[in-house]
């Protein structure tokens, strides 16, 4: 009874990691394999959209929550982040794949440095996982010195300065930090609020459980949030379907992000309390929990097929390609979580 009093608790951020990766999948799809038509279309720029604020920062933000939520210690964590930096350059060759072997062949002339390079997801992920166990030894639970880096991350990039020398490789690295690099989809300025967001909210659980809020008032809450977004939704959609401003957006558009993202969470509090046995909300459920591996096997199908059929498809290809990718995703995750405790099995038993 305990272990799914548990379950049940955690359903809620790991059903958002679920929504957010599955909604980084049709984007990944649209941004790829659609023609311009398609993408430049009133659904197009909708699915733009769905693959902005609800993705991408919804993901970051739950992964800062449990940053905030686990016991881990600060070694442990600078590991987990370098582990995840790893993963993301391996995913970079991987996703890749195709198009850097066409390049390297002289089917395309291109420079493959952003492609090895790019600043994606995963490479987020890790520093901000680095950043928040340093910034936790300085600041530890007070969660009013956490509004300090979140707004830092948020407002700073455009007042930061941006090498302009000859040395390809300090552009390189300075892409996965600031600047307006287009081949840096997301460098933690402005994107590592959202992850320090996840922690201060983790932060104002913890303080508010002594005195839960009363259902009325989350009510009251998501109504005014509703009424503001609805107010400012022009200013966000606008902002979410130019890639190179929402991957490089300001400080004002995070902050609606993040009122956004609490209405998603609000919303989804409430679906979980009243179908927390729905089969949709536990297949999301089950995408959410295993997220990395999810992210990595859509992005070495999306990514190595669009090298043959780059923006070439209409809507009714894309629906078919969505229902592959999720399809063949989740039968290679399913095998991994299979595959994955033998392996480590075997090599404990392994003797020395």
């Amino acid at each position: 009874m305990r272990r799914n009093l548990v379950e049940n608790r955690l359903m809620t951020p790991d059903l958002l990691k679920g929504v957010a990766v599955v909604l980084m999948v049709q984007v990944h799809l649209m941004e790829l394999f659609a023609t311009e038509v398609v993408r430049t279309s009133l659904a197009g720029k909708i699915s733009l959209f769905l693959g902005g604020p609800p993705a991408a920062p919804l993901f970051m933000a739950v992964m800062g929550y449990f940053v905030a939520r686990s016991s881990k210690g600060v070694k442990h964590k600078l590991l987990q982040g370098l582990k995840l930096i790893v993963w993301g350059f391996m995913l970079n060759l991987g996703l890749n794949a195709h198009l850097l072997l066409k390049i390297w062949q002289g089917v395309y002339l291109l420079d493959p440095l952003p492609y090895i390079f790019g600043v994606d997801i995963l490479f987020l992920a890790g520093i901000s996982v680095i950043l928040l166990a340093l910034l936790g030894v300085v600041f530890g639970d007070r969660w009013m010195l956490w509004m300090i880096p979140l707004l830092a991350f948020g407002f700073a990039n455009p007042y930061l300065p941006v090498y302009a020398g000859n040395s390809a490789w300090i552009t390189y690295l300075q892409a996965y930090f600031w600047g307006y690099f287009h081949w840096a989809y997301f460098p933690v300025f402005p994107w590592a609020a959202y992850p320090v967001a996840g922690y201060v909210f983790y932060l104002l659980l913890q303080a508010a459980k002594a005195e839960p809020p009363a259902q009325h008032w989350l009510w009251a809450v998501t109504g005014l949030l509703f009424v503001l977004l609805a107010a400012t939704f022009a200013y966000g959609f606008s902002r979410s379907t130019i890639l190179l401003v929402y991957y490089h957006h300001n400080g004002v558009f995070m902050l609606w992000t993040l009122a956004f993202l609490l209405f998603i969470l609000l919303l989804v509090y409430q679906a979980e309390k009243h179908h927390i046995n729905n089969p949709l909300t536990a297949k999301l459920a089950w995408v959410g929990r295993h997220v990395t591996a999810f992210y990595v096997f859509q992005w070495l199908i999306i990514g190595n097929v669009a090298t043959a059929i780059y923006q070439s498809h209409s809507w009714i290809m894309l629906a078919l390609w969505f229902v592959v990718v999720m399809g063949v995703c989740s039968l290679l995750v399913w095998a991994w979580q299979w595959v994955k405790p033998r392996l480590i099995s075997r090599r404990l038993e392994k003797p020395n």
